[in-house]
């Protein structure tokens, strides 16, 4: 009896997402892409209590698209779960390159894009007029930029409270139950995942709730139940990657010979010694403000996301190390500095709070970021902003490892600077039927990254043995 009970518990709660929440018919819908691209999709919506504590409560309203399957099929049908978290399922649909595996994975089943609580179609939070503004004649620093967050933090939880919106439910556990209800409410016995970054944690927590519900996942960008703050030395490593990559180019490896330690050399400097520069905005207008080490920081961040951008990495450092930061401000102008540039949205904030970080991984979190190359700005605004937007913590139970024998199919890029392909090789341990793809030079958008990876993912959707081992990309060009 007891060895049955999650069992038990998974067909209870599936019960009750059935009486509590209901989809609409379907809709024709044209959808049009980024590069004007138009494909003739569905549009439905399910109605889910906001706080399922409360079900009788306020009903909110969950958006979505279904890609028909081309032919006749009972594969389940297949769920995107978004980034972020705050990323739109359906505005990534939209995405050529990301469209492109929606319109093949059609041949294999149905495939949903779908808008998480809180995000596009789904978001019923209205936005919060305060800004987290910093001012321009001081270079930012760590207790600057919390000390900015936790008061528009502060803020925006009272405007929202007056607003009559509960960010409380705004959980990645609750939200695990909306896939449920979707399914519920599609009539399937089982949906896979796919998805990216936020979206591998969400998938995740629905796999630790709702086992019995999955047929099969493929992630990329994974990120742990308790991975939602980044370890620095994770983030160190890569950049230890990117010197290996650079290395691999001749000419680049003579020009930029010791990467890191060009970084080292020029945090030193900036924290020591802030600089003001002097820009244009977009606008053509004139801009001077201070930059220290952690706007370098920031900038250092936004680029280490994919080979794209990281790329371009080398080159700035070694005009800051020279003495010249104007390629650096404009990035930490138009993301850190420009008034207005930082708000807080409610969803994205509200999840990572609530899914939190273990006494454990806190204490290892603190003892790697002195001495780190970025610190904890990976992480900003968690775990700055925990105490201070209102919203519960997941329970411990939440974080905890657990074991699957779904069939999951992981993705991790050597040059992802936001998820660690070293984190994903030890989450990987926990499931029986496992599976793990390192791409060679592939980023954190990894879908992005070539074509072979739709192939991949189609393969893996079609019920073919998985692709493991290492897919190897060219190395990006670097400037020099």
């Amino acid at each position: 009896m007891f060895r049955r009970m999650p069992e038990i518990v998974a067909v209870l709660a599936s019960l009750l997402c059935a009486a509590a929440s209901s989809a609409s018919d379907f809709v024709p819908y044209e959808l049009v892409a980024r590069d004007g691209a138009k494909v003739q999709v569905e549009r439905g919506e399910i109605t889910v209590p906001e706080n399922r504590a409360h079900p009788q409560g306020r009903q909110i309203k969950l958006g979505f698209v279904r890609f028909p399957a081309l032919h006749p099929t009972t594969t389940p049908p297949i769920v995107y779960l978004a980034g972020g978290p705050g990323g739109s399922g359906v505005d990534a649909a939209r995405q050529p390159a990301r469209l492109a595996i929606f319109q093949a994975l059609r041949e294999v089943a149905d495939v949903i894009a779908f808008d998480q609580r809180g995000t596009g179609w789904s978001n019923t939070i209205p936005p919060c007029p305060t800004a987290m503004d910093l001012p321009q004649d001081q270079a930012t620093t760590r207790d600057s930029l919390t000390a900015a967050v936790r008061t528009a933090a502060r803020a925006c939880a009272g405007f929202w409270k007056e607003a009559g919106v509960d960010l409380g439910p705004y959980n990645t556990w609750e939200s695990a139950a909306d896939i449920e209800a979707l399914r519920v409410a599609l009539g399937v016995r089982k949906v896979s995942l796919w998805g990216i970054s936020y979206g591998s944690h969400l998938a995740l927590a629905i796999l630790k709730r709702y086992p019995g519900s999955i047929e099969r996942v493929a992630l990329v960008g994974i990120e742990g139940l308790d991975e939602t703050v980044k370890l620095p030395a994770l983030t160190d490593a890569f950049y230890g990657r990117l010197q290996a990559a650079i290395a691999s180019d001749p000419e680049a490896a003579k020009a930029y010979p010791d990467f890191v330690g060009t970084m080292r050399r020029v945090h030193e400097r900036v924290g020591r010694e802030p600089v003001q520069v002097n820009i244009k905005d977009t606008a053509g207008k004139d801009i001077t403000f201070v930059m220290g080490l952690t706007d370098v920081r920031f900038a250092a961040a936004a680029l280490s996301t994919d080979p794209a951008r990281s790329r371009m990495l080398p080159g700035l450092y070694a005009m800051m190390d020279a003495g010249d930061f104007s390629r650096a401000a404009p990035i930490v102008w138009e993301g850190l500095r420009k008034p207005g540039a930082m708000r807080l949205t409610g969803m994205g904030e509200a999840m990572d709070v609530a899914s939190g970080i273990s006494p454990q991984r806190l204490q290892l979190f603190e003892k790697q970021v002195p001495g780190s190359l970025l610190g904890d700005i990976v992480n900003f605004p968690m775990p700055h902003i925990a105490d201070s937007l209102g919203v519960p913590v997941l329970p411990d139970s939440f974080r905890t490892p657990f074991r699957s024998d779904v069939p999951v199919l992981f993705m991790s890029g050597t040059l992802d600077g936001r998820t660690s392909p070293d984190s994903a090789r030890e989450l990987i341990r926990q499931f029986s039927r496992g599976s793990h793809l390192i791409v060679e030079n592939g980023g954190h958008n990894l879908f992005e990254a070539s074509p072979q990876i739709k192939d991949v993912v189609v393969a893996w959707f079609r019920g073919e043995a998985p692709k493991v081992g290492t897919l190897v990309l060219a190395p990006p060009p670097f400037p020099h």
